[in-house]
């Protein structure tokens, strides 16, 4: 019985040792293996992998992940202008070289992700100090982003680190410049405002000064076209009227008799003083004389 237990108990402590010697490796993972405290072996292909048992050998595994630092704030910064804006970031990275990345963090995670957050805050200053709050917000934003990625990446290569991306999530202004902000946005628009109605009170006395000139240019031309044909009436007239009475001299000089005394003796309050014999009545005392 006591020859069983002996047996039990040593397979058992076989066990213990084996497990102790075996450890797989996650497609996920570094796995780096420390022999006596130094750092001996990394492994970063997954599969299952043999080493001493501790104290000799112990092994520490590291997320091989693309990871995601996302500030749950956003930061502070000064414009180029002394003007204060908050920026929202995050980063995307992932570990490249193990043993750099141990060596600086001791492969806690946390404290790699508040260094990578002291060297984006730093990059953010270095470039918003340059710029202006219109730049940053809109105008130049995606070159802030390509500069602030390029410094980020080299310090990071220092640590074991790759940056895969550095992005702007929010850039606002800040709460005690907002008012000046929408008075300055305020006036602006009003200005504009203000040049569109001037250029469009100009157009109107533009083109209401054009139709005045159509107008009278077009009166002028039918009034033109009227004596026009008024004069050429008249002197068509005038041309039948020489045909007519050219047939017969006597009887037209009889018909201008007849008008000149139906003007001359239009209404009973006129006066005439004229000699009786002149020849004006010629044709009134002998209105059959001539052919």
């Amino acid at each position: 019985m006591s020859k069983l237990v002996s047996t039990g108990i040593a397979i058992l402590i076989a066990l213990i040792i084996f497990a102790s010697t075996v450890f797989v490796v996650d497609q996920r993972q570094f796995a780096i293996v420390f022999a006596l405290g130094e750092m001996k072996t990394i492994i970063s292909e997954p599969g299952l992998h043999f080493k001493l048992p501790p104290p000799f050998q112990n092994v520490v595994f590291l997320d091989k992940r693309i990871l995601t630092i996302d500030s749950p704030e956003a930061d502070r910064f000064i414009t180029a202008e002394k003007k204060n804006i908050l920026v929202d970031s995050f980063v995307k990275w992932h570990i490249t070289d193990p043993k750099l990345y141990y060596i600086s963090f001791g492969g806690d995670e946390q404290k790699a992700k508040d260094r990578m957050n002291q060297i984006v805050k730093a990059a953010l200053n270095d470039e918003i100090t340059k710029r202006t709050v219109r730049d940053v917000i809109s105008g130049e934003r995606s070159k802030v982003m390509d500069a602030l990625r390029t410094k980020v990446s080299s310090e990071a290569k220092q640590i074991g680190v790759e940056i895969i991306d550095v992005r702007l999530k929010r850039v606002d202004y800040v709460e005690q410049i907002n008012n000046s902000v929408y008075d300055r946005m305020k006036a602006e628009r009003t200005r504009v405002a203000n040049e569109l109605r001037s250029t469009g009170y100009a157009e109107s006395e533009k083109i209401r000064a054009d139709a005045d000139k159509q107008s009278t240019v077009i009166l002028a031309e039918a009034y033109r076209d009227a004596e026009n044909l008024r004069g050429e009436g008249d002197a068509r007239a005038s041309r039948i009227y020489a045909q007519a009475f050219g047939q017969n001299p006597e009887f037209y000089k009889f018909y201008r008799s007849l008008e000149a005394y139906r003007s001359s003796f239009k209404n009973k309050s006129d006066v005439l003083v004229v000699d009786p014999n002149s020849e004006f009545f010629k044709y009134f005392k002998a209105p059959g004389q001539g052919k």
